[in-house]
């Protein structure tokens, strides 16, 4: 089967790819790199013919309200378009646990605007919501600190490993499409200053972490039900020492 991937030279990209490969499939890793450019529309037509199932990873490179919903618009509408043209019967997009709670930020309307697309395009489809990457820890630190001081949210969250975020869009690509939405997250549910002080421990970080309920997620107010699932979500199986264990051994 020909899967076309957009988006697949990027950190869930690259994975999924290989994925799809090793169980045989036809797999076009699509990228501007590679000539397509969702955005334009530039080698769409020519990625998807014969296409069976298309993977949208393509993620906005700004996180700014505007430019972030111009790139979820265009891409949104010329990827559908292209798709219903070459007969695809299957539409998967990687989105965010809690999009709807997060609106305080922009880039969370965006992503809202390009699921109402996919909602909208008659397509059959599955949108995979997942909640923070491991990967991403570092980056939740540094928003919190100033000095050597990271004040962060005691606000419970459930971050999950890239590579459980590709085995599950991976399945996802290749069972039916359930026209609705399947959460994913990580086996365990603790609070944001807990795990992201444990990850800066792991990694010899002389930062201190600050419990402070003002903290805020990248600057927008969360509590417990902000970036967790809802009921029955897919659980990873990579909790977080096993992921610091194998960062380390890989570096």
């Amino acid at each position: 089967m020909k899967i076309v991937v957009i988006g697949g030279s990027g950190l869930i990209g690259t994975k999924v790819v290989s994925r799809l490969r090793q169980k045989g499939h036809e797999v076009i890793a699509a990228s501007p790199a590679s000539g397509v450019n969702t955005v334009t529309g530039e080698g769409l037509a020519e990625a998807l013919a014969g296409a069976r199932v298309v993977v949208d990873l393509a993620n906005s490179p700004s996180f700014d309200e505007k430019a972030a919903m111009e790139f979820f618009q265009a891409s949104g509408r010329n990827l559908l378009a292209a798709e219903a043209a070459a007969g695809v019967t299957h539409h998967v997009a990687l989105s965010v646990v809690g999009t709807e709670r997060l609106l305080e930020m922009g880039y969370f309307g965006a992503k809202l605007a390009q699921e109402g697309l996919i909602k909208a395009s008659g397509l059959p489809y599955t949108i995979v919501r997942s909640t923070q990457f491991f990967e991403f820890m570092g980056a939740i630190a540094q928003a919190g600190t100033v000095g050597q001081t990271a004040r962060l949210s005691p606000a419970l969250f459930q971050p999950i490993a890239s590579d459980d975020v590709a085995d599950a869009v991976a399945d996802v690509a290749l069972g039916a499409p359930v026209n609705g939405t399947v959460e994913i997250a990580g086996p365990d549910r603790a609070p944001i200053d807990g795990l992201v002080g444990r990850f800066l421990r792991a990694t010899h970080d002389p930062r201190a972490v600050v419990t402070d309920a003002d903290a805020g997620y990248f600057g927008i107010a969360v509590d417990d039900r902000s970036l967790t699932p809802g009921d029955n979500p897919r659980l990873g199986t990579t909790r977080l020492e096993d992921w610091l264990s194998r960062s380390r051994a890989g570096a």
